[in-house]
């Protein structure tokens, strides 16, 4: 073989190596895979639009972030799920800013009962500045980094057919399961009903078995859960209207690019704008068709329930600014 057929070659093995070594370089990049996990079922938004919100990171990274969505408790309890950020076991979850408050209590002021009109009124919230600063409230304390507020929907009691809620007064003694959360106990307490924490997963076995008479939780989730099956009154409290915080671990945030941040906190965004769309559509329908299903739809005076909370607690009781609480309640 002469000397420039042999250099010809060495040429040509020197590129397939480089080529190989930039290939598995692009490989490894395209395979950066990331865990996002939450409590909800398939059938939810919260669930569609994570999917979506997956695929179109990967989309808008050139396919360098590949998110495997982890949804109906897979990776864990909601309490789990918020430790998995910190361990490094999950890269962003979906979860109930009551959660993400058990690390920064002042986040936590929007489950005060009646602090939001309606949905609107939350959703000008996630815009405001006093969400952005208790939202870097939480950033500074956990670590990690709120992208996005999504809207959960308005928290209705339900309960049993022996025990309707038609007025504040229904709700002493009432066994009724909150999330497993300090947040929500403030409405239960401050009307004499008897709160257990019990975890998502675990609600409809403690409703069948009557463990509890009660629950409280958004119309869409009763479909969704079916606690409509074992649960015959529906009552209209509207006590809390609720929100899901979606957040990036402070692992994954760092490592991020500036442009890859701005990625993610758009696509988020933009998925917890859908999300709340959704919610707000199914809300209105769900009243009709819990109604032809056979259940006791209650409409309730809502000031009524209003006066009695505020009469027996206030903001500042729960470990809550009230400059904090005063400031959402006016946004108009």
């Amino acid at each position: 073989m002469n000397s420039s057929k042999r250099n010809t070659l060495k040429a040509i093995a020197a590129c397939t190596l480089a080529a190989t070594a930039l290939g598995t370089a692009g490989m490894a990049g395209a395979q950066t895979k990331l865990k996002w996990a939450h409590v909800y079922e398939t059938s939810e938004p919260f669930h569609k639009y994570s999917v979506w919100a997956a695929e179109e990171i990967k989309k808008r990274t050139n396919g360098k972030y590949d998110i495997q969505v982890f949804p109906a408790s897979s990776l864990g309890k909601e309490a789990d799920i918020n430790q998995g950020m910190t361990l490094g076991t999950v890269d962003i979850v979906l979860t109930g800013a009551s959660f993400a408050g058990n690390t920064y209590k002042p986040l936590a002021v929007t489950y005060f009962p009646f602090i939001f009109r309606d949905a609107e009124h939350l959703l000008k919230y996630a815009k405001s500045d006093v969400f952005k600063e208790l939202a870097k409230g939480y950033d500074d304390k956990s670590g990690n980094h709120i992208t996005a507020l999504n809207y959960y929907g308005a928290r209705h009691v339900t309960s049993n057919a022996a025990k309707p809620v038609t007025k504040p007064e229904d709700m002493k003694g009432l066994k009724i399961r909150v999330p497993d959360a300090p947040a929500y106990l403030a409405f239960p307490k401050a009307l004499g009903a008897n709160a257990t924490p019990i975890a998502f997963a675990e609600v409809y076995l403690a409703l069948q078995n009557n463990t509890v008479d009660a629950q409280e939780n958004p119309l869409p989730t009763i479909e969704a859960k079916k606690f409509f099956e074992v649960q015959k009154n529906i009552s209209l409290t509207g006590h809390i209207v609720d929100s899901l915080l979606t957040v990036t671990s402070g692992q994954l945030w760092g490592k991020l690019s500036a442009d890859e941040k701005k990625i993610f906190t758009e696509v988020m965004q933009e998925a917890a704008e859908k999300t709340g769309r959704d919610i707000i559509a199914s809300e209105a329908r769900l009243v009709e068709e819990f109604k032809k299903r056979g259940n006791n739809v209650i409409t309730v005076d809502k000031a009524a329930f209003r006066e009695a909370v505020l009469k027996n607690t206030k903001p500042t009781d729960h470990g809550y600014r009230q400059q904090d609480y005063d400031r959402i309640t006016a946004i108009k």
